[in-house]
């Protein structure tokens, strides 16, 4: 009976106690998880709405921009494009997806992607909420019409005191945010007030009807502030469950561990197994550590070493560039100096021809004469090329610079016999741009030309003028070896070069200026037996 009795008693401890031990576990740890999911949940949704208060503050701002309301009114399209540029640093600056500007009829006259493919100036967005309800602010969750992407769009209303101007858009998209969150466990998603899913780790879920979170979560709901928006935070239940289950397997086993304590050599042979097994689970696990540690280490060493070759290679370069900045400044003090012993000889050759203008010399005093303009035309080239330029952009005659640039690269040409076959070009055809960085531009397409032709049999440069429209194309051509195709791929990129003693700065510098100039400088793709062919794309002077 006894026996019956004991066995009984160890048989309700083992079940009883485990059955508690979960419940009460399982209490606790649950409360544990609701406060650190309520915290979470917290934070997630003040992120939100710091990037909120901020994207509605940079439309509030541009909304009363003295320049955005002028442009509204009605001013000149330059001011169009300073006002894109605008919009374009500030949205770098507030991580802004788009900044845009609307008129009053919709129609967007300045972004800050204007200079990109997929540009939203010239749409008509009268058809969307946040334009139409602009009054004086507005926001709508949608999907762009020319990205496809998702985003929140706020808009706030320019007003010139009761009327309205037009309206300030900002697109704001929360990639980033979304896979912040998705490196957590617990999966995340915004709601507006009709229940529709807009933010979500689950792109799957997106513009769907929220459901209802499975059973074995925990969800967490948070308002957003100044929105009807609702943070949802669905916290997996499976850690709790799994401590409340090794708090009851704990308890089972200390209730084991109780009835088998008559059994003494039993448990003393159990412990010495499992403290051999987690002995050697230790040092498996120590031995794979050091060598993870090990590989990371040998990895970060060759990657330093890496960065210090890189770096070494970029100071050799800036240290040639310092050297050929110099040179230049050289070659302008030596070009002003000339100038002086230069008029000099021209002022001695001259009297020398009044006094015997019949006299044998005379024909060589005439020599003389033209030599020296021709010098001093050479040096006047030289300090102009030299000169610093202003920054300016205005309309600068194209005969002109082509003629400078052939001048300065005259020895060049001849030194090679390089044979120039020049355009007919009407006396008149300007374009916008600055004469100095016009004149890098073309020295430096016909530097590389003549440098890749050299050792070439019957090498010649052809100069090609061509206006498109409102642009005017010039291009420089030669029949050398062409550009290879490794070299292609990075043509325009700083430092590369495959020239033995370039730089690789000259075409990367003569982009921007095009650039700068609202243009253009590209190459046509090699061609097998074809030299290059470089277009210089300038917009055309009213």
């Amino acid at each position: 009976m006894a026996g019956w009795f004991a066995m009984l008693t160890a048989l309700a401890l083992l079940v009883l106690v485990p059955a508690a031990t979960f419940w009460a576990i399982r209490a606790g740890a649950l409360e544990d998880l609701r406060n650190e999911g309520l915290a979470a949940a917290q934070s997630r949704a003040l992120t939100l709405e710091s990037i909120l208060d901020r994207q509605r503050a940079v439309v509030a701002i541009l909304a009363d921009d003295a320049m955005v309301k002028s442009i509204l009114r009605g001013s000149a399209r330059e001011g169009r494009d300073a006002v894109s540029a605008k919009l374009e640093r500030l949205g770098a600056e507030t991580q802004s997806a788009v900044l845009y500007l609307l008129d009053a009829d919709g129609r967007t006259i300045a972004a800050s992607n204007w200079n990109q493919p997929d540009s939203f100036v010239g749409h008509d967005y009268s058809f969307r909420n946040y334009f139409r309800q602009a009054h004086p602010t507005a926001m709508e969750f949608a999907l762009g019409t020319v990205s496809g992407q998702p985003g929140l769009y706020l808009s706030h209303d320019v007003r010139d005191g009761a009327a309205v101007l037009g309206v300030v858009v900002v697109k704001v998209q929360f990639d980033a945010l979304e896979s912040a969150w998705a490196r957590s466990p617990n999966a995340t998603h915004v709601t507006e007030g009709d229940g529709r899913v807009i933010i979500t780790t689950d792109p799957a879920r997106r513009f769907a009807v929220a459901v209802p979170p499975a059973p074995d979560s925990l969800p967490i709901t948070l308002p957003v502030r100044g929105t009807r928006w609702t943070v949802t935070m669905l916290v997996p239940l499976r850690e709790v469950q799994q401590t409340a289950g090794y708090a009851a397997g704990a308890a089972g086993l200390a209730v084991l561990l109780l009835l088998a304590m008559a059994d003494q050599a039993r448990r003393s042979r159990l412990r010495s197994v499992r403290k051999a097994a987690a002995d050697r689970s230790y040092r498996a696990e120590l031995e794979r550590a050091v060598t993870e540690r090990t590989r990371d280490l040998s990895e970060e060493m060759r990657e330093r070493q890496a960065a210090q070759a890189r770096l070494s290679q970029m100071q050799a370069d800036l240290v040639q560039a310092n050297k050929l900045a110099t040179m230049g400044q050289i070659t302008a003090g030596v070009a002003h100096e000339i100038n002086q012993p230069l008029a000099t000889i021209r002022l001695l050759a001259e009297n020398a021809q009044v006094m015997q203008p019949c006299g044998p010399a005379s024909d060589n005093l005439t020599r003389i004469a033209r030599m020296t303009d021709r010098i001093g035309q050479i040096t006047d080239q030289l300090r102009g090329f030299a000169r610093k330029a202003t920054g300016q952009v205005t309309a600068v005659p194209l005969r002109p610079v082509i003629e400078a640039s052939l001048l300065l690269t005259a020895s060049r040409r001849k030194a090679g016999d390089i044979a120039i076959h020049l355009p007919d070009m009407p006396e008149g055809l300007a374009v916008m741009g600055e004469q100095v960085r016009l004149e890098q531009i073309l020295v430096n397409l016909l530097t590389n030309a003549f440098e890749a032709q050299e050792g070439c049999p019957d090498p010649w440069i052809r100069i090609e003028v061509g206006a498109r429209g409102d642009r005017v194309v010039v291009t420089v051509a030669d029949n050398g070896p062409g550009i290879s195709p490794d070299v292609m791929k990075q043509l325009f990129a700083p430092f590369a070069t495959g020239k033995a003693q370039g730089l690789g700065l000259g075409l990367v510098i003569s982009r921007d200026i095009a650039r700068d100039f609202g243009g253009e400088l590209t190459a046509d793709e090699p061609v097998l037996g074809r030299g290059a062919a470089f277009h210089l794309t300038l917009r055309k002077a009213a």
